[in-house]
């Protein structure tokens, strides 16, 4: 017995002679019998000393509605306030144009509940979209804010959304969500970690909250959103987006049905390297070009902004074919162009405006440095040969778009409204009208929802 003890034990010694020497094999494989390896090695030989082992946590299935996540990571369920309340039945006597609302989410809020989840961020985050816009990449307001997040131009330009005659990066929803979040990141880390005030920030701009604090302190009064004295906005603003939490977390008690939405990626980020006509993107990905436009709403024009950026959003099931299909398109049939042959007093600015182009997309086409052309000379014009991605996002359902229009002798603002299918008292609303009196040449804004 002592003797196979001791030639198990000279195994083992040899075993690890092989593994740090391979050289050895042959030789070891010759010394040790074969007939004394063991057959099988029991929990019991790798824990000699019998200590217990730690029980193995079954796996979690991961969780395939996307309502249900969002709803783990809430982190301002606690907040309670009259407020609330008070915009939870507002929301109510909405009924189903709640759940309308929400369902226009759907191709956006998986992006943007993981975005929110990797910023370690609550997950309430992720809805202010439908308070600030109803999910309409395509929103605009009054005051000239846009997109899923409604960033004013500046603030925009400020955390770097691209914003040209070309593209708004304001409509992107990747773009905009990642500035948005950065946004809020940085308001949070003024407050003090405040999300209240992060969030009233957002609405109100942090100056306005400041102020506020500032004023309450100097009074020896609380310094909460609920204390401050903040425009009426804000102050329905930020209930109404912990009352959408609230019914979100239990829909059924307060007798609204939430839109089914699947944990799963609706798009992915697709490189396409240069400018390409949107039209001709679309026949690759196999969609409509209305539906590219509803995932890629910030490109202003038939095609993609010739200086980036160089992707597109695509629906995950299509994003394969796409790329195949882009990598064996001839580089020559990216865009669509027409040939124009300069005649006698043309100039760049009228070409531009015969074309419905700009001067600046002219020359860029053309390797332009300067506006100098010459009679006889051609220019080529960057033109789709179907639906313009402007008549294409304003086909997206549920669109709106701002129009101008100038009032003439003998107008009035009921057959304004008439006219653009519209509410007097939206029009008054737009256009800051204190009464029903307008003046021949005076321009007003009508909002319309395609």
């Amino acid at each position: 017995m002592l003797f196979r003890t001791l030639s198990f034990l000279l195994m083992l010694v040899l075993l690890g002679g092989c593994v740090s020497n391979p050289s050895k094999d042959k030789a070891a494989e010759a010394i040790i019998p074969q007939d004394d390896l063991p057959v099988v090695l029991t929990d019991d030989y790798f824990n000699p000393l019998g200590l217990p082992r730690p029980e193995l946590q079954p796996q979690m299935p991961e969780e395939t509605d996307l309502w249900k996540l969002l709803t783990q990571d809430y982190r301002l369920r606690q907040i309670q306030h009259p407020s609330i309340d008070r915009e939870v039945k507002l929301f109510q006597a909405r009924g189903d144009s709640l759940t309308r609302q929400l369902r226009k989410g759907e191709p956006y809020l998986y992006y943007i509940l993981q975005e929110v989840k990797r910023r370690d961020m609550p997950a309430e985050i992720a809805l202010l979209p439908g308070v600030e816009s109803g999910f309409r990449p395509t929103a605009y307001s009054r005051h000239g804010a846009a997109g899923l997040w409604q960033f004013m131009p500046a603030t925009g330009r400020y955390f770097g959304l691209k914003q040209d005659w070309w593209y708004d990066a304001r409509r992107d929803p990747v773009a905009s969500t990642n500035a948005a979040l950065n946004y809020l990141q940085k308001l949070n880390k003024r407050f003090n970690g405040d999300w209240l005030l992060a969030i009233a920030a957002y609405n109100a701009g942090g100056g306005t909250v400041a102020r506020a604090i500032r004023k309450n302190l100097e009074k020896d009064q609380p310094v909460d959103f609920w204390s401050l004295d903040l425009p009426s906005e804000t102050r329905e603003y930020v209930p109404r987006l912990l009352a959408l939490a609230r019914i979100i977390d239990d829909p059924d008690r307060y007798g609204l049905a939430l839109p089914p939405i699947d944990n799963d990626p609706r798009f992915v980020k697709v490189e396409i390297g240069e400018q390409i006509d949107l039209k001709v993107a679309a026949k690759l990905a196999g969609m409509k070009p209305e539906e590219l436009l509803q995932l890629n709403a910030g490109f202003n024009r038939w095609a993609t902004h010739p200086e980036g950026p160089h992707y597109l959003l695509l629906p995950a099931d299509k994003a394969s074919t796409f790329s195949q299909k882009l990598a064996a398109l001839p580089e020559d049939q990216r865009m669509r162009w027409s040939r124009y042959r300069i005649r006698p007093g043309d100039n760049l600015g009228r070409i531009a405006r015969k074309h419905g182009v700009t001067v600046k997309a002219l020359m860029q086409a053309n390797h332009l440095k300067n506006h100098r052309i010459r009679a006889g000379a051609h220019l080529l014009i960057p033109l789709s040969t179907g639906t313009t991605a402007i008549a294409a996002f304003n086909a997206i359902p549920g669109a709106q778009r701002k129009l101008r229009y100038r009032v003439r002798k003998g107008d009035s603002l009921y057959a304004i409204a008439r006219q653009f299918g519209v509410k007097i008292a939206d029009l008054k609303k737009w256009n800051r009208l204190a009464s029903d009196r307008l003046r021949p040449g005076q321009k007003l804004t009508v909002v319309r929802t395609m």
